[in-house]
């Protein structure tokens, strides 16, 4: 695999790095905000929490599928036509927010937007790559990339609780979304992209995309990524219930826990691209999944008087794992392959934030308290570190990446 010879173009490539950063905080502020939107809908709707669930499950389950089956479109028909293209459909559903008023109808936009979702993410993810000049910077540059993820994240939820505080809806949440998604549309078709070129053998298909899921380091990577993600997601999905109630001496920090946890997430990952560029990945994650179990531990044994101080410290711990995790899973294979690669690990990433948090309430629904759900998490939290600690142990990747790194990226 190579590319297209030709002078680098270097302020064309911050450009593709800064559309990038954007757009990945762009599609947060939509995705983290659905935790202030959902008490709105059930009082606008009547609708109970189970169904107003399906605010946050049915757009994940959506951005799953839109990888799993869509993920190879980014190799076929380019990183370019594949992040226009999945924009184009998402401001466009953004847009149609302020045309009906029905749950059905939201609902329904909900799922469109995670299939575009699905769509754009994967052709950026793929485009990482091709900007990257090895696997060490690819891991940096994915940092850097959920840092700006993490601040969308931050915002998406301020800007709802803003407009609700002076009387405007929530949908319009999806307008301001879908305006920045236009702006990026536009800069976007003005930018010359780095050209990806596949061998003539190679199918990019929907087949050939299953044909990697028998690649133990795709699954190996996807797992990590859904574990990952199922206890990330019992932070902003369930901690807020755990803590209700807490009148202890940290009172301030229970009310600001989950703004606490978001900030210290989108830092970590901004320190993390530095980190990640120094030291060695395996033993990052090993030291930083076992500070999360330890955290997962404390609340569970101690109770809330601790977990109030825990939880939310874990947003440092967890910043760098996610971006790790996804760029190495992506860098282990070739360039022409990031796309299917990506929507491969997206998949499994949209299925740990759906089946995660159900499967919290659904054990503490049976055991009666949310306590019993975080010993679910805490279970979660202790198999990411066990594969952590393995892959520190074994690092079953180094050749496989060594080699990577002189064919894919020596000439970049």
């Amino acid at each position: 695999m190579n590319t297209k010879p030709g002078k680098p173009v270097i302020p064309t490539i911050g450009i593709i790095k800064w559309l990038t950063f954007l757009m990945f905080m762009m599609f947060a502020m939509t995705t983290d905000a659905v935790g202030v939107i959902i008490p709105e809908v059930m009082k606008q709707f009547k609708l109970s929490m189970t169904a107003a669930g399906m605010m946050h499950y049915t757009p994940m389950v959506a951005i799953a599928f839109g990888g799993a089956f869509l993920g190879f479109v980014a190799d076929r028909l380019g990183r370019k036509n594949t992040i226009i293209i999945g924009l184009s459909l998402f401001a466009l559903n953004s847009y149609l927010y302020i045309a009906g008023n029905s749950f059905a109808f939201f609902l329904s936009l909900m799922i469109v937007a995670g299939i575009a979702i699905g769509i754009f993410k994967t052709g950026a993810l793929a485009l990482i790559g091709d900007i990257s000049k090895s696997t060490t910077e690819h891991t940096s540059t994915m940092n850097t990339v959920e840092g700006f993820f993490a601040v969308g994240a931050i915002i998406g939820p301020a800007i709802v609780t803003y407009f609700l505080s002076i009387g405007i809806e929530w949908k319009w949440l999806y307008v301001v979304a879908g305006t920045l998604c236009v702006i990026l549309i536009a800069i976007a078709l003005l930018v010359k992209y780095p050209v990806t070129i596949k061998k003539a053998e190679e199918p990019v298909n929907l087949k050939g995309t299953w044909l990697l899921m028998k690649d133990p380091y795709a699954i190996g990577f996807s797992t990590g990524a859904f574990l990952y993600v199922a206890v990330e997601c019992s932070i902003y999905v369930w901690m807020p219930t755990l803590i209700s109630g807490y009148s202890g001496n940290a009172v301030f920090i229970a009310t600001y826990a989950l703004s606490i946890f978001f900030i210290l997430r989108a830092a970590g990952r901004f320190l993390g691209s530095w980190v990640m560029a120094k030291f060695n990945w395996t033993l990052v994650l090993s030291i930083f999944s076992f500070l999360i179990l330890v955290c997962f531990i404390g609340s569970v044994i101690w109770g809330v008087s601790v977990a109030v101080i825990l939880l939310p410290l874990t947003g440092l711990f967890m910043s760098v794992i996610y971006p790790t995790l996804n760029s190495k899973g992506i860098s282990c294979f070739p360039k022409t392959k990031h796309g299917s690669v990506a929507g491969i690990i997206l998949f499994f990433t949209a299925a740990g934030a759906a089946i995660g948090p159900l499967a919290m309430g659904a054990v503490s629904d049976a055991f009666g308290h949310i306590k019993y759900g975080f010993v679910l998490a805490a279970i979660f939290a202790g198999l990411l570190f066990l594969g952590a600690l393995v892959n520190f142990i074994f690092n079953p990747t180094k050749q496989r990446l060594q080699k990577l790194d002189e064919s894919e990226y020596e000439n970049a």
